[in-house]
Order: C-alpha cells, then sequence, then structure tokens
C-alpha cells in the first residue's frame, strides 16, 4: 500500500515528554513530506497551542493542515483558513458548568487564546503549560461565556473521570461527543464531531482515499481517528484497550515510535 497521508496526535505521540519532537522523528517527516506525504497534526489542543509545531515541520511550505480541538476545527496551514469549525452555543456550556458543580469537578474553556475557568485548579495548570496560554479566573463563569466556544473540559483526578466519563456519555448522548484526551482531561464537543469525522471530511477535500492514510495516537480521543485509517497505529505507552483496535502497535514516544511507523511503512526503511 501506498500511504499518502499520515495523522499524528501530539502530547505523547509525536511530542516527547518534554514537549519536543526528536531528531529522528523530525527527519522522518520532513523525507515523507519531500516525498509527497501529507503530514497532518491532529490534537485536542487549540490552533494556538499547535502552530509552532506545524511551523517545525514546515505544514505551511508542504500545504498541509491541522485538526484542533480534537477535530471541531479544521486549518489550511498555507492559508491560514478554516475549512471547518463546530462548537458549543452558550447555553450548552452554562448546562456543562452546571454539571460540573452537581458532579463537583472543575471546569474550563477557551475564550480567544485564553483558558477561562471560575476556579484555578492544578489540572487546569497543566493544561496551561501544553498550550502555553494564559489563565483567566472568572468568578461569574456563565456570565463571562456568552459567545460560543468550540469545546469544553472538565478536569478532576483520573480515577474520577474515568467513572464520570462513562456516567456523561450515556446522560449526553445525541447531544454532545464526550471523551478523555489525557487520564485527567475529559472533552466535549459538539456530537458526532472527533477526529476521526474531521479526518473524513479532510480526505474528501483532498481526494485521499481511507485506506490511503495512517493515523497514530495514544489516547481515547485517538480512537476514532485510530479506527477510521487504513493503518490505525497505537503508540507502545497508550493503554491496552486503545492497542487492542490498533492494527499496528508501535515504540512509545520516548522511543521514536512516530519515525519508526514512518520509516517502515513510507520511506520503505
Amino acid at each position: 500500500m501506498t500511504y499518502k497521508m499520515i495523522v499524528l496526535d501530539l502530547d505523547d505521540t509525536l511530542l516527547m515528554d518534554d514537549h519536543t519532537i526528536s531528531p529522528r522523528t523530525k527527519k522522518a517527516l520532513m523525507d515523507a513530506q519531500d516525498a509527497g506525504v501529507k503530514v497532518v497534526l491532529a490534537s485536542g489542543r487549540p490552533t494556538f497551542a499547535m502552530t509552532h509545531i506545524a511551523k517545525e515541520l514546515e505544514l505551511e511550505k508542504y500545504g498541509s493542515f491541522i485538526l484542533s480541538f480534537n477535530g471541531a476545527t479544521i486549518t489550511n496551514c498555507a492559508t491560514n483558513e478554516q475549512l471547518f469549525s463546530s462548537t458549543l452555543s452558550p447555553e450548552t456550556v452554562h448546562e456543562l458548568y452546571h454539571i460540573s458543580k452537581e458532579e463537583k469537578v472543575w471546569i474550563h474553556t477557551y475564550v480567544g487564546d485564553d483558558i477561562v475557568t471560575p476556579v484555578n485548579n492544578e489540572y487546569t495548570d497543566i493544561e496551561a503549560v501544553i498550550t502555553g496560554m494564559p489563565i483567566i479566573q472568572v468568578d461569574l463563569f456563565d456570565e463571562a461565556i456568552h459567545e460560543p466556544v468550540v469545546k469544553v473540559l472538565m478536569v478532576e483526578a483520573p480515577e474520577k473521570l474515568v467513572i464520570l466519563e462513562k456516567k456523561l456519555q450515556q446522560q449526553l448522548v445525541g447531544k454532545l461527543n464526550v471523551t478523555r484526551s489525557k487520564p485527567y482531561f475529559l472533552e466535549f464537543t459538539e456530537v458526532g464531531v472527533d477526529k476521526g469525522t474531521s479526518l473524513h471530511q479532510l480526505i474528501q477535500k483532498l481526494n485521499i482515499k481511507q485506506e490511503e492514510v495512517i493515523a497514530i495516537g495514544d489516547s481515547y480521543n485517538d480512537l476514532a481517528m485510530i479506527e477510521f485509517a487504513g493503518l490505525g497505529v497505537a503508540m507502545g505507552n497508550a493503554p491496552d484497550d486503545i492497542k487492542a483496535i490498533a492494527n499496528f502497535v508501535t515504540d512509545t514516544n520516548m522511543e521514536d515510535g512516530v519515525a519508526k511507523v514512518v520509516e517502515t511503512y513510507i520511506l520503505n526503511k
């Protein structure tokens, strides 16, 4: 099979634990792009927090794309045009805020290039470090969110979110997409929107077939694109249930797992 696109999650997949790309992985991806393969970044991160990685990989030069907010936004790196954008209404955000208070978990969302939360906490602090975005703490969260937003997160200890994820997937079925991106991040987007559905939209625009796509990820918000791709790859550091649905399991993000997939399936090394 000749693959024409490789789609990469960022944290704990493309990026090492220090949030950088290893030299071997970067070389493999640049060689793949020189060979005509599209490299697409797909993350739960906001677009703002992905652009520096896109620039490092020169996605603008190669006319590639970013799928941000778990697929709720598709951005053309060459033109900065949004090809797709999905949002949640203020009323939906307010409903999620009230659920978060009932469930005694923290919540945050994004307004512009800021993270907005009613109560700062250790997990929102982690998001700020990952994204490089400032935190704005507001006393009246309902009043602060008066325009549509792309995504909302409830954040808490992993053992609590495991239970809450299952509960809210049932409670909000048909209304919202509910998935974890990290053990302590429970994310909410518009129903029917995930990395898999956005990837489907993108390849249709580019006339690339499903079987010509490789998708690599490590977490539950990567599940849809791993299942969708012709070759779905789980990282060696992924949970066992993600590995079980993948076509192939590569090495960890600290062992050049992405580079090894590119070298084997695209560069034929």
